[in-house]
């Protein structure tokens, strides 16, 4: 690909749009490649597009935050529910547990955070941290990703 690119390059027929989109491959070109190198990298970015996709659409269905906090507060928990997605846990076993240990330390953050904390938690936390919320369990149409 890289020789028919150098080669096309060279012709002076060449179009505008053409020869843009060529040296635009040639400065990119490592990039664009990557891939062949190394196999765990994706070929393109759907993966951190579907990942974007429900904040923006939300943002959209909600009308934007409306302030600056509860803008930072909304992306702080896209951030913390997208972690918890990412090491495969229920996001509402995950939730309900974190807000029952915030209410039974007087409505306060827990003082010990690695209990809730993915790369903290040992095998059996974890195991407990992927199933279904007991409240949620066997609820017709819920999400328990």
């Amino acid at each position: 690909m890289a020789a028919r690119r150098d080669a096309e390059l060279a012709e002076s027929s060449l179009k505008t749009a053409a020869l843009k989109v060529l040296q635009i491959m040639t400065r990119h070109w490592s990039g664009l490649t990557v891939f062949v190198d190394h196999p765990e990298a994706p070929m393109g970015n759907n993966a951190a597009e579907r990942a974007i996709r429900p904040p923006v659409i939300g943002r959209k269905n909600f009308y934007g935050s409306g302030s600056r906090w509860s803008g930072e507060l909304a992306a702080t928990m896209f951030s913390v529910l997208m972690t918890v997605k990412h090491w495969g846990i229920n996001s509402r076993t995950w939730l309900n547990a974190y807000l029952q240990a915030c209410a039974a330390n007087g409505n306060q953050p827990p003082a010990e955070l690695s209990a809730f904390l993915p790369w903290g938690m040992d095998a059996k936390g974890l195991a407990a941290m992927r199933r279904v919320a007991p409240d949620h369990a066997g609820a017709a149409g819920i999400d328990s990703s």
